[in-house]
């Protein structure tokens, strides 16, 4: 058993200007399989001692830059239960325009390198039903996301 803790995962989205904030970062194990390490992914990180909604909260301003006031959960959920002790706390969060007041980036001390990715709600729907959105908790929101919201993804 890998023990790697819990860890808080949201998928901010703009539902006047139906687009969602990803955050673009360097991932080892694409590259392993020899895919490339630039990965759009939804914010997440380690609880760190705070409850998930906190933690969501705090990862959403940290890397992308915005200001989130309300989550709707999605689901707790593990990421290997075979292998690992991984709990991740899914959720999806409304924002609006005035919401991105900070520059996101991740936290240079603690080596991020963070780059946010605003993206329209159809091209997330594409990748999801095309199979090639391949981080796992980002898919699964944006698959609740559909389901909770069609009208959001409509043209």
């Amino acid at each position: 058993l890998e023990d790697h803790g819990q860890a808080a995962c949201v998928l901010p989205y703009d539902p006047e200007r139906r687009v969602a904030l990803l955050v673009r970062q360097a991932r080892v194990g694409p590259a392993f399989w020899g895919e490339s390490a630039e990965f759009d992914e939804a914010p997440a990180g380690g609880l760190d001692g705070d409850a998930p909604e906190a933690t969501a909260i705090r990862e959403a301003m940290e890397e992308a830059g915005v200001r989130l006031t309300r989550l709707e959960p999605v689901a707790h959920a593990y990421s290997m239960p075979s292998v690992s002790s991984e709990r991740l706390w899914l959720y999806l969060a409304p924002y609006g325009a005035a919401d991105r007041v900070g520059p996101g980036g991740g936290l240079h001390a603690e080596g991020e390198q963070v780059m946010v990715v605003e993206m329209p709600l159809t091209a997330l729907a594409e990748q999801a039903r095309a199979g090639r959105l391949p981080d796992l908790k980002t898919l699964a929101l944006v698959q609740a996301l559909m389901l909770r919201g069609p009208g959001l993804f409509a043209a």
